[in-house]
Parts: C-alpha cells; sequence; structure tokens
C-alpha cells in the first residue's frame, strides 16, 4: 500500500495565521512559511506579536471556527482515502486543527502544540520533533510503505524530496521556481491526475 502524505494549510485549509491577520487587521501576521524558509523564526516572530497585541489562543480559535476547507477539498480527501493511506503532516498545531479535522472527516494528523497559559496566553510551541515532515516520510519507508507528498510551501520541500513522489500544490511563484524537480499544480482535478502518474499501481479517477 502507498501512504498520501498532505500538507493542511494552503493544500486542503485556508491558512490559519493569514485568516486571524485579516480579522484582527494584523498586517504582519500575514507572513507565512511560504515566505520565511525558517519556521523557528517565523513562529518566535508570531508569538512576539501575539504578545505585543495582548492576544492568545481563544482570539484565534473563534477565528478558526468561522473557517472550513477549501472548495473540493471534502471530496478530494474522500478520493484519496479510497486509493492509499492518507496522513496529513502539518506544521499547525492539534489546538488549532481539530474544527478542521472534523470537517474533513478526521484524517490521520501529526502536528505540533502549543503551550499556553490559564488564560490563553500562548506561551510557547513543542515541535513533534526536529524537521517532523521529512522525518514522517522517513519512518513510513522504514516500514517499506511507498510514499506520494503534496505540499505548497518552503516547509514542505524536505517532505517532497524524501517521499518517493513530490508534487507541489498551490504553491507560490517563488517556491515552484526554486524547486523545478517537483511537478507543480493548482486544481484537485490536476492534483488526483499527479497521484494517480506517480502510483505504482493501476488506478483511476
Amino acid at each position: 500500500m502507498e501512504i498520501a502524505c498532505l500538507d493542511l494549510e494552503g493544500v486542503l485549509v485556508p491558512e490559519i495565521w493569514i485568516a486571524f491577520a485579516e480579522k484582527t487587521g494584523i498586517e504582519a501576521l500575514k507572513k507565512t512559511t511560504r515566505d520565511e524558509p525558517d519556521y523557528d523564526v517565523l513562529m518566535r516572530y508570531r508569538l512576539d506579536i501575539l504578545r505585543e497585541h495582548g492576544l492568545g489562543l481563544n482570539e484565534i480559535q473563534e477565528v478558526i471556527a468561522t473557517l472550513e476547507p477549501l472548495p473540493g477539498a471534502i471530496e478530494f480527501v474522500d478520493w484519496l482515502r479510497e486509493r492509499f493511506q492518507v496522513v496529513i503532516l502539518s506544521d499547525t498545531f492539534y489546538e488549532f486543527a481539530s474544527p478542521l479535522m472534523k470537517q474533513l472527516g478526521y484524517p490521520t494528523l501529526l502536528c505540533h502544540k502549543l503551550e499556553t497559559g490559564e488564560d490563553g496566553t500562548v506561551i510557547d510551541y513543542h515541535l513533534r520533533q526536529a524537521n517532523p515532515k521529512r522525518q514522517a516520510v522517513v519512518g513510513f519507508k522504514s516500514m517499506y510503505y511507498r510514499t506520494i507528498a503534496a505540499g505548497d510551501s518552503y516547509n514542505d520541500t524536505t517532505m517532497l524530496a524524501e517521499a518517493d513522489a513530490g508534487i507541489l500544490f498551490h504553491a507560490p511563484d517563488n517556491v515552484i521556481a526554486e524547486f523545478p524537480q517537483f511537478p507543480a499544480v493548482h486544481s484537485f482535478a490536476d492534483l488526483k491526475s499527479e497521484f494517480i502518474r506517480a502510483s505504482n499501481r493501476e488506478l483511476n479517477l
């Protein structure tokens, strides 16, 4: 059996930090892993902004509760699960993702955790492990699973490179230009075709 490894934000659901930035009017929070390759630098930057504005987990969760998967994402995940084992490998946090996972039918999710105070203040964040997306693929390969991965940002590229096949989906031009070795598509129909092309089995739409 083959495992499909998917990024979450920007691939299946909206970018949570961008949605929060739009709700609060804090433009600086629109920076994502599409812009900053170093995830620790990005998260420290975000935590500093939250502290500066007196915002925390409660306010972020209120915005997340209003979000829905991207158009076509639910159907795509259902399609994928009929043909592959599906795992979401994300740099989001369990404290963020639960409402969105419910809408997607609770696929397996491997991500990170936040450390918060009793008042919802975000104190720190804790990675599941270093380079978690790539290491998850390494683990699957050690169990002799074949892996096909799709993502949209700099923090997905080591996962795509480690997988037996990697696909850029909804990626910005700068990421596509820097990683021409990966096919780049922008619709779920084309993403289905790439998964079929990458599979070592006879599959159809």
